[in-house]
C-alpha cells in the first residue's frame, strides 16, 4: 500500500469521519483538502434511487453552470458550408464536414463536444462506433443537434454540460476548479443538483437522492447532506 504524504494526511484529518456536510461547508472544505500542484477539477457524484436499465427511469439532461466549468472546451462543428461562418464566429475550434468525418473514421477524437445539424446526421450516424463510447455522439436532447449552431457553440463554451446516469445509478460530473471561490463551487453544484431533482422520473420510487459526494482530483470525497443544499 502506498504511503500517504504529509499533505494527504493533513487533508484526511480535515474530514470528520461519519460527518455529513452542508453544500456550503463542503464547498469550502474541498479547497482546503486539495494539494495538487495543478488546478484540480471539482467533481460531484450523485447516487440516485433509479434503475437505469428501465427506460422510464433513465435520467439525462443538460445544465448551464453559472460560473462555467473552468476548463477550455474544444468544440467541433460538423455542418454545411452555409453554417461555417456562424460556427467560427461563435468560437468553434474546428469547423467542417466531410474532411472531419474522414479524420474521425481514422480515429481522431481530439475534441470535447461535437455539434451538428439535423441534415448532416445521416453522415454522422456511421461514426457511432467511434463517437459513442467516448460520449461524443451529437444528440438532439443535449442540444448538440440543432440549426442554431452559433447559440449551441456559445452555450457549450460558457459552461453548458450534458450528463446521464450510469448503469450503477450514479451521475458523475465536473462542476468547476479548485481555483474557484467557495461560492462559485457551491452555486455550480447547487444548479446541477437542482437540475437533477427536476428530472426525477415519475417511475422512481423511494429515496431519489441517495448520496452526494463532492471531491477534487485525487482528494477524498466529502459527503453532502441532500437536505443541506440551500444552507
Amino acid at each position: 500500500m502506498a504511503k500517504l504524504t504529509k499533505n494527504q494526511k493533513l487533508a484526511l484529518e480535515k474530514i470528520e469521519v461519519g460527518k455529513t456536510y452542508t453544500l456550503r461547508e463542503a464547498s469550502e472544505l474541498v479547497k482546503e483538502i486539495s494539494y495538487t500542484k495543478f488546478d484540480a477539477s471539482v467533481d460531484l457524484d450523485v447516487r440516485l434511487g433509479v434503475d437505469p436499465r428501465k427506460a422510464n427511469q433513465m435520467v439525462r439532461g443538460v445544465v448551464s453552470l453559472p460560473h462555467g466549468t473552468g476548463k477550455e472546451v474544444r468544440v467541433l462543428v460538423l455542418c454545411t458550408p452555409d453554417k461555417e461562418a456562424e460556427a467560427k464566429e461563435a468560437g468553434a475550434d474546428h469547423v467542417g464536414l466531410d474532411e472531419y468525418i474522414e479524420k474521425i473514421k481514422g480515429g481522431w477524437t481530439d475534441v470535447d463536444v461535437i455539434i451538428t445539424m439535423p441534415s448532416t446526421m445521416g453522415k454522422i450516424g456511421a461514426l457511432g462506433r467511434v463517437l459513442g463510447p467516448r460520449g461524443l455522439m451529437p444528440n438532439p436532447k443535449s442540444g448538440t443537434v440543432t440549426m442554431e449552431i452559433g447559440k449551441a457553440v456559445k452555450e457549450v463554451k460558457q459552461g453548458k454540460i450534458d450528463f446521464k446516469v450510469d448503469k450503477n445509478g450514479i451521475v458523475h460530473t465536473s462542476i468547476g476548479k479548485v481555483s474557484f471561490s467557495p461560492d462559485q463551487i457551491r452555486e455550480n453544484a447547487k444548479e446541477f443538483i437542482l437540475t437533477l431533482i427536476k428530472l426525477k422520473p415519475t417511475a422512481a420510487k423511494g429515496t431519489y437522492m441517495k448520496s452526494i459526494y463532492l471531491s477534487s482530483t485525487m482528494s477524498k470525497g466529502i459527503k453532502v447532506d441532500p437536505k443541506g443544499i440551500e444552507d
